[in-house]
């Protein structure tokens, strides 16, 4: 019953994430009677100032609760502490040996697919004709610039916290990288469609939480490596709607051909940044 418990808990604490965002959210539908389309720029009555929602993200400001921010941030903070607390180290050690003992023989890759559900939902609901806050640039430049935050941070963190898997495979366990794929997509999911359907969100969420779950069944991670991937991802994908229009407006000022797209190499292990002057 734990693993359900722990499952469960990891989905209220997500939904919470999206219900107290979802409240700081100004309804456009009243003004908004078109449809954004990727790569055709809207003309017509401006939008009033209050509106979250603009034609292809060119002027939206992000907004987060204290709430949005805060249980991300105690899910990471919770990892952190699991490291060295013996309290949250035996929970960790008690929960795998309950998740051992219901599903001894338990192996799937099926994780290896999910984690980048939620990201590629938002393209394919797109191309389905469900359009999102942003167009193509805009959205892909700000999954470029989260997954460099995500990714950046979670390998930083994986070279100098040196936590054993529970498998005991490498030492490379903290945090969970799966897990912070998954939740990065289904926060991107979510603020992309957030105006459109609140569920869609809960959708992507509910599929990183079944990533994470997974990780621990193929006893590839401790219960706090999940729990801090789940709040870094989350994080990650925030901080890259936040800087958007910095990167757009205040390092490229007039350069409305000129596309920004981070990069993360998980292979050679780097970043940067890589420019294109292309017309959309």
């Amino acid at each position: 019953m734990k693993k359900l418990i722990l499952m469960v808990g990891i989905s209220l604490t997500c939904l919470e994430t999206i219900t107290a965002q979802q409240s700081v959210v100004t309804d456009t539908t009243a003004n908004n009677h078109s449809v954004l389309k990727d790569s055709i720029p809207l003309t017509g009555a401006k939008p009033e100032p209050s509106t979250v929602k603009l034609p292809h993200g060119a002027d939206s400001r992000f907004r987060c609760s204290a709430a949005g921010l805060i249980i991300p941030s105690a899910m990471v903070t919770y990892g952190f502490i699991a490291l060295n607390n013996p309290s949250l180290r035996d929970l960790n050690r008690s929960t795998k040996s309950e998740l051992s003992e219901d599903h001894p023989r338990f192996n799937t890759g099926i994780d290896n697919v999910l984690q980048y559900t939620p990201t590629a939902a938002v393209y394919v609901l797109n191309l389905a004709g469900i359009h999102g806050k942003h167009n193509l640039r805009d959205r892909t430049i700000i999954l470029g610039i989260s997954a460099v935050i995500t990714a950046g941070t979670t390998r930083i963190l994986k070279t100098s916290t040196h936590e054993e898997r529970p498998d005991g495979s490498n030492n490379l366990s903290f945090p969970s990288g799966h897990t912070s794929n998954a939740f990065m997509g289904a926060e991107f999911l979510y603020q992309e469609y957030k105006d459109v359907s609140p569920w869609i969100g809960v959708a992507g969420y509910a599929v990183a939480t079944a990533t994470g779950a997974l990780r621990m069944l193929n006893n590839r991670h401790w219960l706090s490596d999940v729990v801090a991937g789940a709040g870094i991802g989350i994080l990650g994908t925030k901080a890259a709607y936040w800087m958007y229009p910095f990167v757009q407006r205040k390092l490229f000022p007039g350069k409305k051909d000129m596309v920004v797209l981070p990069y993360y190499n998980a292979e050679w292990k780097s970043m940067g940044l890589s420019l294109s002057l292309t017309k959309f």
